[in-house]
């Protein structure tokens, strides 16, 4: 550890995460927060799409989407998870595996209500990840959700946020050479104390 400086130092790996986006925020054209969250189905198969990371808490990374669709019932299924977010402007990444709980209470309900109504009238009329007959079929039920539902819906049921806590954080930066700088922090257990490595590019 003692070699850490930089935009690698400091004893709170959240924090850090923070502080990259904070980064990111002024250097990458869209989506600073887009993150490329990774998990398992059922056969063990492998899965991945790029979600919008909305929330680094003192312990947790949290996102939302619909439970219904086929990354919630994987994340619900294994209750593990894993992602990486790129910023090419910076020349860095972060990376992260963990375990994975639902956000569906009053947090949830205020960043819905955060988003734009068209967001939230469309969280009603999705049934995501499930076949969909054609564009006209989901362009009417948007315009039922909106006659139904009007410029204030609700929270759906069925739509909601994940915290994934993180048993491994990986910190990486490009370097001459590609002799890049890699730093693992990892933990047993999600109320254990992190060791810091260094790893090989």
């Amino acid at each position: 550890m003692s070699d850490r400086s930089g935009i690698f130092a400091g004893d709170d790996p959240f924090a850090l995460v923070r502080d990259w986006l904070d980064a990111a925020s002024s250097e990458e054209l869209n989506d600073p927060n887009a993150m490329a969250l990774s998990t398992v189905d059922s056969r063990g198969m492998p899965n991945a799409r790029v979600v919008l990371l909305k929330d680094v808490e003192n312990g947790a990374f949290v996102f939302y989407t619909n439970y219904e669709s086929a990354k919630a019932q994987e994340l619900e299924q294994s209750g593990k998870a894993a992602f990486v977010i790129h910023w090419k402007s910076l020349r860095r990444q972060v990376r992260a595996r963990g375990l994975i709980t639902r956000e569906d209470g009053p947090k949830a309900d205020a960043y819905y209500k955060s988003r734009s109504l068209r967001s939230r009238q469309g969280a009603w009329a999705s049934a995501q990840s499930r076949p969909l007959a054609s564009r006209e079929v989901l362009e009417q039920k948007l315009n039922d959700v909106i006659s139904e539902k009007g410029d204030d819906p609700a929270r759906p049921p069925f739509w909601g946020g994940f915290r994934l806590v993180p048993l491994e954080i990986e910190f990486w930066a490009d370097g001459d050479a590609r002799l890049h700088d890699r730093f693992q922090w990892r933990r047993s257990a999600i109320d254990a104390d992190w060791s810091v490595t260094r790893l090989n590019p």
